[in-house]
């Protein structure tokens, strides 16, 4: 399974006692794969160093970049489907490209693109995202 991570719902699930740690520690028990393009890998950077510090977003990152369960990808086409907030369209267009089974996000804007017939792109929030992953691990 692979899964386009919105920078909210990475920041969300990265605090132990948070309730959707789950999310971050079934990928580092490698039950689904993160899809990310060089545009997401430098925003996550830019957030975590903005809402944490430099050697925390450093240490997350290093272990992104070491682990097997990441999948990098190039984007050559660029959809432009978000007219609400264009920064957000990097995500659309990296699940596009990549061809995987989940964008997950918490963000409004994207409820824009989920009544779209071409191309069809499967948003679900962090707390679907978790109920996926619990019927997953009951497997």
């Amino acid at each position: 399974m692979m899964a386009v991570i919105d920078t909210n719902v990475l920041l969300m699930s990265l605090p132990r006692k948070s309730p959707y740690y789950s999310i971050i520690k079934s990928f580092n028990q490698e039950k689904y794969k993160i899809v990310l393009t060089t545009e997401i890998f430098l925003e996550y950077e830019e957030i975590l160093k903005s809402k944490a510090n430099a050697l925390t977003a450093f240490n997350i990152l290093s272990a992104f970049v070491e682990s097997p369960n990441i999948i990098l990808i190039d984007v050559h086409f660029k959809w432009d489907l978000i007219s609400a907030d264009k920064d957000d369209n990097k995500f659309v267009d990296a699940y596009l490209a990549s061809d995987a089974d989940y964008l997950v996000t918490n963000d409004a804007h994207f409820n824009e693109v989920k009544q779209i017939n071409f191309p069809k792109l499967n948003i679900v929030t962090a707390d679907e995202f978790l109920q996926i992953l619990k019927l997953l691990n009951a497997q």
